[in-house]
């Protein structure tokens, strides 16, 4: 394994930092003693506090010298800042992680020295329950290792893809934002069965499992959605009847508009 002996820094320990820490060390991918975590707001060190194992710090530059991987899970609009106090830190065998949404590798790579290896993730937050769906791209200074090691850091936390850059975008929108998507569909759903008389939390843990069960029938039969919900639709039935009602309401149109205004909310960051 090239993760062999190696240390994990994360910059950055918000709600997205702290999923990927919470994520890989139940993976056990890192244990606990060779992370190291910082963060200038220290009440967002606090979780990862109660872990005697990770090193935390309100100091950067100590995440940095002390980590041979160094995530930068900081939102973009402070990422240029947070690059300027470390950018001294970074010698040539550390690696750069970002997963801030929307600024581009090159624009990552000019702030560093020059020769600093990057690469660019988009994770989401199911990190924290191992089923996060990432998309890497590699820098210019970064080598096909680096990207197998980063391949290997965020599989660990649910699946990851390598994508061309220019397609990163797209991956903010889809898989980035996507679980805001569908927790209100959930909410919905639960909604509904609530209305009919289910019980708020049977309704709930029945609407989430039927979220799990139709993405793993995706992923593990590899057939096409439509066909799948052909499956489930009989000629005359219940299924087809709530069908018609959410293309009535055009539900494809908004998923579809959510992804692409995402996606170019993306592009702007980047600019």
């Amino acid at each position: 394994m090239n993760l062999e002996g190696k240390k994990l820094g994360f910059i950055g320990t918000g709600k997205m930092g702290s999923s990927l820490i919470k994520g890989i060390c139940d993976a056990g991918l890192f244990v606990p003693s060779d992370v190291y975590a910082s963060d200038l707001y220290e009440p967002s060190l606090d979780e990862l506090k109660e872990d005697p194992g990770i090193k935390v710090s309100t100091d950067n530059s100590f995440t940095v010298t002390n980590s041979d991987i160094i995530v930068l899970a900081v939102k973009p609009q402070i990422l240029k800042k947070v690059i300027s106090g470390i950018k001294d830190d970074v010698t040539d065998d550390k690696l750069i992680i970002s997963i801030a949404a929307g600024v581009k590798l090159e624009n990552i790579e000019k702030e560093f020295n020059s020769g600093t290896r990057v690469i660019r993730v988009m994770p989401n937050i199911a990190a924290t329950v191992a089923e996060a769906a990432s998309a890497i791209t590699q820098g210019s200074n970064a080598s096909q290792e680096d990207t197998q090691n980063a391949l290997e850091i965020f599989s660990s936390v649910g699946s990851a893809i390598q994508v061309p850059e220019n397609l990163m975008d797209a991956v903010t929108g889809l898989s980035g934002s996507g679980p805001a998507y569908i927790f209100p569909v959930i909410e919905a759903m639960a909604d509904g069965a609530v209305y009919e008389g289910l019980d708020r939390k049977s309704a709930l843990t029945l609407a989430a499992q039927t979220v799990i069960g139709a993405a793993k029938m995706v992923l593990e039969t590899g057939t096409h959605p439509g066909e799948l919900k052909d499956m489930v639709t009989s000629p005359a039935g219940t299924t087809i009847r709530g069908v018609k009602v959410l293309e009535d309401s055009g539900i494809r149109s908004a998923f579809i508009k959510a992804v692409i205004e995402s996606s170019n909310r993306s592009k702007e960051l980047g600019k």
